[in-house]
Order: C-alpha cells, then sequence, then structure tokens
C-alpha cells in the first residue's frame, strides 16, 4: 500500500497529498505522515510554504472512529495541529468536498486557507457525544466569535463555502483542481510577503453571557451532556491563555470520550451503518426497481409516494374514487412544496414530479407494469388480504408485492396471493417521507432477491433498513406495545400521563407516550386492543379509561382532544381535564389505591419493560442482533441518541442490576414481568448485548 500522505516540491513549495481512502480519515498513518512531511520541509533549503491538500472526494473527514477507546498512538492530533501552526514556513490548507471535525482542526493549523465552492466544513464531534479535541474549541471561536462558535459546534452542522468565508473561516474560495488552486495561492501570498498567522496568537473572542448560553444549549441538549461541555470550552478560550484553553479543551474532551452517553452514541454511528449489511445478501442481486405503485393516498401512502419521487422514482397511486384521488396528489404536492421551499429540489425538478413522474389513478390496472407496489390501506386483514387478491391479478410476473402494515401477519397476507415468494413487509414510519426507519418484514416464503430488492429500495430512499421477523408489532411496535403497557400499568397505580410524559422528556424522549398516542391517533390502540381482546391472556391489565374518550370520537390530535387538548392547528396542548376523572373512576372500580411515584421510578419501569420485550423479540429471531433493536427504537420511536438505544443502554446499566428490577416487579405482576430468557441467560454467562452483537458481525 502507497503511503498515506505524499510529498513534492512544487518550487518553493512543499506539498503534502494525503490519500487514505475513503475520505482521508486522520488515521495514525496519516497523522504521522503529515507530522514527518512538515519535518522534512522544514530541513530542505529555499523552501517558503508547505500546501497540504487531500486526494478523492474530500479534503479530511474527520478522526479515524476506529481509534476511539484503544491506547492512543503517537503524534496525538492536538500536537500535530500546534505543531503544524508553529512551522517557520507559511502553511496554506487547499479544502474541497468535507472537511469534518480533526480535518477541521488540521486546517485551522495552518496559516491560510483555500477553499472550492462546493466545499463543506463543519466540527460534528457532537454527534458522538463529544467536542472538538485537538483545538477546534480554541481557534474557531477566535475566528467567528463566541456566539457563532457555539451554534456551530453544539449543533454539528456543515457549513457551506460561502458562510465559512464570511465567517472568517476561509481566506478565499477559488474553482479549480484543489492542488493548482493551492499551490496558485500559496505562490500569490510568497510573492505578496504576506505573514505567517497563526489563530492561536490572535485575540480571544469576546466574551458572552456564559451562563445563558450554557442553559440555551444544555436545553436544547435534551440530556445530552456535551453541548453544555462545548459552552464551557468556548468559554475557556475566552478567558484563558491559548495553552491553558488547550489543556481544558482537553481534559473536557477526555472526560466526554470516556462517559456512558459518547459509547451510546459511538455505538449508534456504527451500527445505523451496518444493520442493512446482511450477510446473505451478499451477492444476491435486487429486482429492478424503477417504478413503485402505492395503494392509498392518506397520510402514509402520500408519504411513500413522497419519498419514492424525491428517489427519482416513477410512482403511480391508486386511491378509490376521483375525490380521494385528488386529495392525495394534494398530498404529495404538499410534501413536495415542503422540499422545495427548504431547496432539497429545484422548480423545474418540483414540477417534473408532479406530473410526469406521478400518476394518481382510481383503476388498479395502472398498476401492470410496476416493478414493486406498497399497499398503505385501512391495517384490517381481511382488507389487506383483499387488496392483495387484486395486485396478484394484475401485477407483472417478478413485481414485489409489499405490506406498510404495522401489525399483521405477513404470512397470512402472502397466502392471499399465488406467488408468497414475492411478498414483503416494508413497515415505514409516518411520515414517510421524513422518518428514517424501514423495518423489511421477511415473511417464511419470501425470496432472497426480494429481501434484497426491499433493502435496495430503502438505500435509495435512504433509511435506515432493519431486517424483521413476523409476529404481532414485529421489532418495534411489538416492543412499543409493551413498555406502553408498562406505561398504562402505572398510570392505573397512581402516576398520572402528564408525570409520565414530562419524565421520559426529561430523560431525553422527543415526546412521551402519551402525546404520542395523541399525535398517532388513540383510534389506532382503541382497534388493536378490540382485536386482541378475544386472545387477552386473563391476567393480563389493561386500562380501558381512554376508550370513554374514543367512543364519544376523541381520538387526539387530529380531533383535537385526546389525553390533551388542542386548540385548532396547534401543536401545543394542555392536559385534558376528562383524563384524571376517567382514571380515577377506573382505579374506583377496580379498587386501587393510587400511589405516588419517583420520576426515577417510572423511567426504571419504563426502560425495563422495553429492554425485557426486547430481549425475547432477539431470543426469537425476530431481530437478528440488540443493535438492530437499538436502531429501530432510536429511529422510528425517538430513542434518546446519546443513550445508543435500549439495547446498549441495558448495557451501561449492567444486565445484572436491570434483570434484578425486573425480578423485583415480577412480585407485583407476574404475568407482565416475566424475566427474558435471553436476558437471564447472559446474565449467568455474565456476557452483555453487545458479545452478541459482535458475534453476529463475525
Amino acid at each position: 500500500m502507497s503511503d498515506p500522505v505524499s510529498y513534492s516540491v512544487h518550487g518553493a513549495i512543499a506539498v503534502l497529498c494525503i490519500n487514505n481512502p475513503p475520505v482521508n480519515a486522520l488515521s495514525q498513518a496519516v497523522r504521522q505522515g503529515l507530522s514527518d512531511g512538515m519535518d522534512r520541509a522544514e530541513q530542505e533549503d529555499d523552501l517558503k510554504a508547505v500546501l497540504i491538500v487531500g486526494e478523492g472526494r474530500a479534503f479530511i473527514a474527520g478522526a479515524d472512529i476506529t481509534e476511539f477507546g484503544k491506547p492512543p498512538m503517537e503524534p496525538n492530533l492536538p500536537d500535530l495541529c500546534t505543531r503544524i501552526e508553529a512551522s517557520p514556513l507559511l502553511v496554506v490548507a487547499s479544502m474541497h468536498g468535507v472537511t469534518l471535525g480533526g480535518g477541521l482542526e488540521v486546517a485551522l493549523g495552518a496559516h491560510y486557507r483555500i477553499a472550492q465552492p462546493n466545499a463543506r466544513l463543519g466540527l460534528p464531534e457532537v454527534n458522538l457525544g463529544l467536542l472538538p479535541g485537538a483545538g477546534g474549541t480554541q481557534r474557531m471561536p477566535r475566528l467567528t466569535g463566541a456566539d457563532k462558535a457555539i451554534e456551530i459546534i453544539t449543533s454539528g452542522r456543515q457549513i457551506k463555502a460561502e458562510e465559512a468565508l464570511d465567517l472568517g473561516l476561509l481566506d478565499k474560495i477559488e474553482e479549480g483542481d484543489p492542488q493548482e488552486v493551492g499551490l496558485a495561492y500559496a505562490m500569490d501570498l510568497i510573492a505578496t510577503g504576506a505573514p505567517r498567522r497563526a489563530i492561536s496568537e490572535m485575540p480571544p473572542a469576546e466574551p458572552v453571557d456564559w451562563d445563558a448560553a450554557h442553559e440555551g444549549a444544555t436545553k436544547k441538549a435534551r440530556g445530552q451532556i456535551s453541548q453544555g461541555a462545548i459552552v464551557r470550552a468556548v468559554q475557556a478560550a475566552s478567558e484563558m491563555t491559548f495553552e491553558e484553553g488547550m489543556r481544558h479543551e482537553r481534559a473536557l474532551f477526555t472526560e466526554l470520550l470516556h462517559s456512558d452517553q459518547s459509547k451510546g452514541m459511538i455505538h449508534a454511528f456504527f451500527n445505523e451503518r451496518a444493520v442493512s449489511n446482511l450477510p446473505e445478501l451478499k451477492g444476491v442481486t435486487p429486482r429492478a426497481l424503477q417504478s413503485i405503485g402505492v395503494i392509498g393516498g392518506g397520510t402514509m401512502g402520500a408519504g411513500i409516494a413522497t419519498a419514492a419521487l424525491l428517489a427519482q422514482m416513477q410512482v403511480v397511486l391508486i386511491e378509490t374514487g376521483e375525490e380521494q384521488a385528488a386529495a392525495a396528489k394534494s398530498r404529495i404536492v404538499g410534501n413536495l412544496q415542503g422540499a422545495l421551499k427548504r431547496g432539497k429540489i429545484s422548480q423545474m425538478q418540483f414540477d417534473a414530479l408532479t406530473t410526469t413522474a406521478l400518476t394518481v389513478a382510481v383503476n388498479y390496472d395502472s398498476l401492470r407494469d410496476v416493478d414493486l407496489v406498497i399497499e398503505a390501506v385501512f391495517e384490517d386483514m381481511s382488507v389487506k388480504k383483499e387488496v392483495f387478491a387484486k395486485l396478484d391479478a394484475v401485477c407483472k410476473q417478478g413485481a414485489v408485492l409489499a405490506s406498510n402494515t404495522s401489525y399483521l401477519d405477513v404470512d397470512e397476507i402472502a397466502a392471499a396471493t399465488s406467488r408468497p415468494a414475492d411478498v414483503i413487509g416494508l413497515h415505514f414510519f409516518s411520515p414517510a417521507h421524513v422518518m428514517k426507519l424501514l423495518e423489511v418484514v421477511v415473511a417464511d416464503k419470501t425470496a432472497i432477491d426480494v429481501v434484497a430488492t426491499g433493502f435496495e429500495l430503502g438505500k435509495r430512499l435512504g433509511k435506515i433498513s432493519v431486517r424483521a421477523g413476523v409476529c404481532d408489532g414485529f421489532i418495534g411496535n411489538r416492543i412499543l406495545a409493551v413498555y406502553r403497557a408498562a406505561a398504562d400499568h402505572m398510570v392505573l397505580d397512581g402516576a398520572s400521563p402528564y408525570q409520565i410524559d414530562k419524565a421520559l422528556t426529561d430523560f431525553g424522549f422527543a415526546m412521551g407516550p402519551f402525546a404520542v398516542a395523541d399525535l398517532a391517533g388513540l383510534d389506532i390502540g382503541w382497534m388493536t386492543r378490540k382485536r386482541k381482546a378475544p386472545d387477552r391472556h386473563p391476567d393480563e391489565r389493561v386500562p380501558t379509561y381512554i376508550d370513554r374518550l374514543c367512543e364519544d370520537g376523541h381520538f387526539g390530535r387530529k380531533t383535537g382532544e385526546g389525553y390533551y387538548l388542542y386548540e385548532a392547528g396547534a401543536r401545543a396542548s394542555a392536559p385534558n381535564p376528562k383524563i384524571p376523572e376517567l382514571i380515577a373512576a377506573e382505579q374506583a372500580e377496580l379498587k386501587i389505591t393510587p400511589r405516588d411515584f419517583s420520576d426515577e421510578e417510572i423511567v426504571r419501569r419504563y426502560m425495563c419493560a422495553m429492554v425485557n420485550e426486547a430481549a425475547k423479540v432477539v431470543d426469537e429471531g425476530i431481530a437478528r442482533r440488540p443493535a438492530d433493536v437499538d436502531m429501530v427504537l432510536l429511529f422510528g420511536y425517538g430513542f434518546p441518541r446519546h443513550l445508543g438505544g435500549p439495547m446498549k443502554w441495558a448495557d451501561l446499566q449492567g444486565l445484572p442490576n436491570v434483570l434484578a428490577d425486573i425480578e423485583r416487579y415480577a412480585k407485583e405482576d407476574a404475568w407482565f414481568w416475566q424475566p427474558a430468557p435471553l436476558l437471564k441467560t447472559l446474565v449467568a454467562e455474565g456476557r452483555s448485548f453487545d458479545d452478541l452483537n459482535r458475534a453476529a458481525a463475525k
């Protein structure tokens, strides 16, 4: 393998060119190559400048994350950046593609920075529960000011070249070959006698209201600690000498690196890429995916159609009548107008997507030529069987027939056709053009190339695709039913829905379970309870107080009344005064004496119920491994990313502690709190869920 950093001389300029595919990550070999290249340039006669540039599609896309958690290897990145900045030669960084994390810190160590017009810069360490640890929090504020540095670093966002130039992060933008552009710029600097310019020697940023900034960043972080640490690091850049600030930044970085939150976020980072790489799909060619059909143009169907259109696919959407078809098209157009407004598509693309790429029809014959069709109709088995019988009669041979069912048996749906090998579940999450998760539900007779096609569709739509087996609710909704039941039990026993929602949002969830129920529609849970009633175990506790509200036609946000009250068009909500009355009536009927719950107990019971059912899902093979569960909960159910997912959370808590709590809860309700056999086995063997992930990866 060639050296990851090449050295060449062009007149009075030494060029250090990084070539570490795919994105020039700052591995130990790259760091050593840059350090050695600087040494070599400074020892040569007649050299006046060094140009640092990247090959391929990026300048430097960041640190080598595979080194995290391993013993540090010299040269470390902070020392390298300081070493570059201290050079007596003029150092220029010429950037293209992305310059992220440690890559931007290297560039900030240079004396001048030039970039291509389409370059993007950023310090995204916050997405791993970290802060920049090689001078990013100390150098950036000296250029941008403290407020802007805090905003950029706590958000982790990527900055376009024009904005970076306005902020002072870049000195020049020029299109062309990055090396040639960089050389020309370095020669101009030499010719004009430009001074060597070290950011560390610049005046510190003006102070701001640090406590207010810390409070604001912490509030937005919803429990993540790195945002607050970033504010304090930027504060150090303002109040300390540069050397003291660097030491403070490094101490904060090290503390975060060893925190459970960083471990959780690094776990999420690796596994969101890994879950879609199924060993059994290696070498399997997906079927054609040029055009898709969608059955049903409600919120879900319109969202699926929108996602497919944005992925440059031809879409045929079927509705039951002309009026419904017009409404469906209106929803899709509205979704695409949102994409246009956000700059995701151009006006020309919008016009093409809403005319030539989209067909809305009322006749199933319009689906004769589509490659894949997704049913998104009412969650009723008889309705779905009727739809699939029609698709079986109309769709071409080899077309993939997919159901967007949230709970129902895909094997039973497939049996309604003469081609069960072509049938698969594709469970999208609403709104389907926004939510990242796709559960690919593999039925008993689903052909392997149909599975590959499901994952290929997910890839084209930009989804995190997770394989799921067939059971009621698959991975996510099956687990949801159980941890939601734990919340319902706590309500009957004395905790209010509003205390539970607050405790869980304080924990880090985007919304509490009762606010989520209002958003999804209370009629969904009501319908599910009625569907399951005939087969319900006699020991199962199922609250019915909320059914009274549904019987009166109140289904949550869409009707203006649920657990909360909603004014027309308003997202903000107030507690519904009827709810405590309904709960009290059911408690009296069941002869329950309410008790107080602490927020800590609420969170613990909720999480233990989630983990226990998830362990059963893994044990039964519905999910291939614990990390698959984590990605489903992270991307489909609002689980706090900084905790890594429920299985990672359980590992960090210690599985013996989790099992002990479940066994303690089982003394109150032995039927609900049955410890998962897998959890008991792992504890007995001294193993973790991560051990299962590693075994599955081999």
